[in-house]
C-alpha cells in the first residue's frame, strides 16, 4: 500500500510544487519518543558544541539565501524581497544573538540574600530544558517564526519535534533541511506532516513537554483546553487588531511609507501588522492624500519578481475571508479611499489589492478582528488621549506605533497603550530584532518568544539553596517545638521590625538564645 501524500502549490499559479508524505498521530508521537531518548545526551553536551552546531545552521542559511527565498515565495505567495527582509536575513541574526545570549543565560545565577537572618542560606538559580519541545507554526512567516524557536530549543538542550502549517509544506521541508545541515544526534530533531485538526491533540497526547503555537485566537483557546488535562505549559502567539497612532507633529512622509509597508507587505498577512491608522484631525487630509498617492503606486505581481511590491495572498480561502470582512464594512457604511492596482488577469486568482478603508466606525471587523490581508483603516482623532483610548479598545494587543517628531510624547503615548511591542515611528519590524521579546496581550496570546524572554521560555527555573553554616545540627524552627521556640522566633520579628528602639533591644536575649538552637543536639 503506497504512503499518503498530500500536495504544496504555488498560490500565485496554482501549479503543484511537490507531494509530501502525510504522517498520521502515531508518527507524531514516534517522532516524540525517539526525541526523548537522544535529548538528555544532547543536553549534557558543553554548551559551547550544541553553540557550533548552531553555527552551522546560521552558514546553511546564508550560503542557500537565495534558494530558501524562492521557496518561501513560491509556497506563500510573498515577494522574493519580503522572503529575504522578514524571513532570512532575520533567521541569521537570530543564530548569532541566540548563541551569544544563551550561554549567558544558562549559567547558575546567584540569589541575593533577602534577611541578614537567613545569612547562613545560600542560593542559586540553574535552567534546565524541558526535554521536547513541540512547535506549531503558521503559513504567514513559514520559515522565519518556527526557525527562532528551534534554535532557542536546541541551544537550551531541548529536543525538537515540528509541525508547520498545510499551506507551507514545502517550507516545512527547507527547515528540515537546514537543521538536517547541522549533524544533530539523530532524532533529535524531527519534522512532522499532518493535518492541523490533529496536530493539537498528537502533540499534547504524544507527550511533549511544552507547546509553542502560532496562529489563530480560536484554535489556542482549543490548545489551551486540549493541555489542560496535563497542564502542559504553552506559548500562545495569536491575531492582532494593531493600532497606528500619527500626530499632527509626525514626518508624513515616513509614517506614511512606514504604515504601507506594514500594512501591506507580505500581503497583509501579518498579526503585527498596522490596521488601524488614527490620524490626527489637523493632518488627517494631508495623510490620506499622500496616502492614496502612495497606495496607488504599489505594484502587484508574480511572487519570484524582484519589482513587485506586493505578491498574492497564500490561499483562496483567505482571499475570501478578507473580502467578506471588506464587504460586512462597505454595507456598513464605510468606504474604499484607495486602491492599488490590479491586473483584471491576476485578481481572478489569489491576488488582491490593497485598499484604504474610511468612514469606518465602532463594530466593523476592521475595528474588531483581526483582518489578515491587504486592508488598512484610516480614523481622524482629536486628542491624545483619544488615540490612546481607541488604540486600546479591542480585545488584541500584539503591537502597535506611535508616530511623531516629539520622542519623548510618543514614549509616553507608547507606555499607555496595552500591547506587547510598541514602535516609535516604525512599526511591525520588531518581530526582526532577536533581542526584543515578542508576544501580546489579551487575546494575543501568553508568553514569549524571543529575545532573553524568549530564550527562558525554553527552560525550567530551578532553585538551589545551600546552608553554609559550620557544624549546624538543626535550623532554628525545626521540632521539637516549645514555648521558648515560641518566644524566640517571635523575637525575631521584634528584632527586624518591632517599633521604638527599646522594642528592638529587649529582643537581643531571646535572639541569641533561640540563634545556639542551630547546634543544639
Amino acid at each position: 500500500m503506497s504512503e499518503p501524500m498530500v500536495e504544496s502549490r504555488n498560490p500565485a499559479t496554482g501549479a503543484v510544487i511537490a507531494a509530501h508524505r502525510l504522517d498520521d498521530v502515531s508518527a507524531v508521537k514516534a517522532a516524540i519518543a525517539r526525541s526523548r531518548e537522544v535529548q538528555p545526551g544532547w543536553a549534557a553536551l558543553p554548551y559551547r558544541e550544541r553553540s557550533r552546531l548552531m553555527k552551522r545552521v546560521r552558514d546553511y542559511v546564508v550560503d542557500h539565501a537565495d534558494a530558501i527565498a524562492l521557496v518561501i515565495a513560491g509556497n506563500n505567495g510573498k515577494t522574493a524581497v519580503d522572503a529575504l527582509a522578514t524571513e532570512i536575513l532575520p533567521a541569521a541574526m537570530a543564530v548569532q544573538y541566540y548563541r551569544k545570549t544563551g550561554s549567558r543565560l544558562l549559567r547558575p545565577a546567584k540569589v541575593r540574600g533577602g534577611n541578614i537572618l537567613m545569612f547562613n542560606k545560600r542560593s542559586r538559580i540553574i535552567r534546565k530544558p524541558f526535554g521536547v519541545v513541540g512547535i506549531i507554526s503558521p503559513w504567514n512567516y513559514p520559515f522565519a517564526i518556527p526557525f527562532s524557536e528551534i534554535v532557542m530549543a536546541l541551544l537550551a538542550g531541548n529536543g525538537v519535534v515540528l509541525k508547520v502549517a498545510s499551506d507551507s509544506l514545502a517550507v516545512g521541508e527547507a527547515l528540515a533541511a537546514v537543521f538536517g545541515s547541522a549533524g544533530l544526534p539523530e532524532g533529535l530533531f524531527a519534522y512532522v506532516n499532518l493535518p492541523g485538526r490533529e496536530a493539537g491533540e498528537a502533540f499534547v497526547d504524544g507527550g511533549v513537554d511544552k507547546l509553542f503555537f502560532t496562529g489563530s485566537s480560536a484554535v489556542g483557546r482549543e490548545l489551551m483546553a486540549k493541555a489542560s488535562s496535563r497542564l502542559l505549559p504553552l506559548v500562545l502567539e495569536l491575531g492582532g487588531n494593531d493600532a497606528a497612532i500619527v500626530r499632527a507633529d509626525a514626518d508624513l512622509d515616513r509614517a506614511v511609507g512606514g504604515i504601507v509597508w506594514a500594512g501591506f507587505s507580505n500581503s497583509g498577512q501579518s498579526c503585527g501588522g498596522a490596521q488601524r491608522i488614527l490620524v490626527q484631525h489637523s493632518v488627517y487630509d494631508d495623510f490620506l492624500a499622500r496616502l492614496k498617492k502612495r497606495v496607488e503606486s504599489l505594484r502587484i505581481g508574480p511572487a519570484y519578481g524582484e519589482d513587485a511590491d506586493m505578491g498574492c495572498m497564500t490561499s483562496l480561502r483567505q482571499k475570501r475571508a478578507v473580502e467578506a470582512q471588506v464587504m460586512a464594512c462597505l454595507q456598513a457604511g464605510a468606504a474604499v479611499f484607495a486602491r492599488s492596482p490590479l491586473d483584471p488577469a491576476l485578481d481572478a486568482g489569489n491576488y488582491m489589492a490593497a485598499l484604504v478603508l474610511t468612514g469606518v466606525k465602532p463594530g466593523m471587523p476592521v475595528m474588531t478582528e483581526e483582518v489578515f490581508g491587504p486592508v488598512i483603516a484610516i480614523l481622524p482623532y482629536s486628542t491624545d488621549e483619544e488615540a490612546v483610548g481607541i488604540a486600546n479598545a479591542s480585545p488584541y494587543g500584539l503591537t502597535a506605533s506611535v508616530w511623531s517628531r516629539d520622542r519623548s510624547r510618543a514614549l509616553e503615548m507608547a507606555s499607555r497603550i496595552n500591547a506587547g511591542a510598541v514602535m516609535i515611528n516604525d512599526h511591525l519590524m520588531s518581530h526582526g530584532l532577536a533581542e526584543t521579546p515578542w508576544g501580546g496581550w489579551g487575546e494575543s496570546g501568553i508568553g514569549r518568544t524571543h529575545a532573553e524572554a524568549g530564550f527562558l521560555e525554553m527552560t525550567q527555573g530551578q532553585v538551589l539553596v545551600d546552608d553554609i553554616l559550620p557544624g549546624v545540627r538543626k535550623d532554628i524552627f525545626w521540632h521539637p517545638y516549645s514555648a521558648g521556640v515560641y518566644r524566640g522566633i517571635k523575637s525575631i520579628a521584634d528584632f527586624l521590625y518591632g517599633r521604638g528602639i527599646l522594642r528592638r533591644l529587649a529582643a537581643i536575649p531571646r535572639l541569641l538564645k533561640i540563634f545556639f538552637r542551630y547546634w543544639e543536639k
